[in-house]
């Protein structure tokens, strides 16, 4: 089945809406969520309009780390998933998403980017 990201043709009762219904087209096609998790870098190549290529992160085991206080920046590995704003079922599947707090080898940090968009993880060091 098609994910489309466009109003419902049915109201909550089931009554269709009045106003003009558009058919499915395929501007308003969607697609799954990426669902990152934590194993060996796997990404998918994805096309989006006007030639914009979009890299899906699936898994990753590494992370670029901010560190606020030395403001540097470090590659390291991701060890577990602490919580998520998300869905508290990404906490119990380990999947990865923009704001949550991931476990590094240099402590607790928090994701910035979109992983599902980026093909990457930034983070930023919340604590050691």
């Amino acid at each position: 089945m098609v994910i489309i990201q466009s109003k419902s043709k049915r109201k909550p009762s089931g009554a269709r809406y009045k106003s003009k219904i558009i058919k499915k087209r395929q501007h308003l096609a969607g697609r799954h969520a990426a669902l990152t998790k934590i194993g060996a870098k796997r990404v998918q190549n994805i096309r989006a309009r006007s030639h914009i290529s979009k890299l899906r992160l699936l898994t990753i085991d590494k992370v670029n780390l901010y560190d606020p206080s030395s403001k540097s920046y470090a590659v390291v590995e991701i060890k577990n998933v602490n919580d998520s704003p998300q869905d508290k079922n990404f906490i119990r599947r380990k999947i990865m998403s923009k704001g949550s707090i991931i476990e590094t080898a240099r402590g607790i940090a928090k994701i910035t980017n979109r992983p599902g968009q980026d093909g990457m993880i930034n983070a930023v060091l919340v604590e050691k």
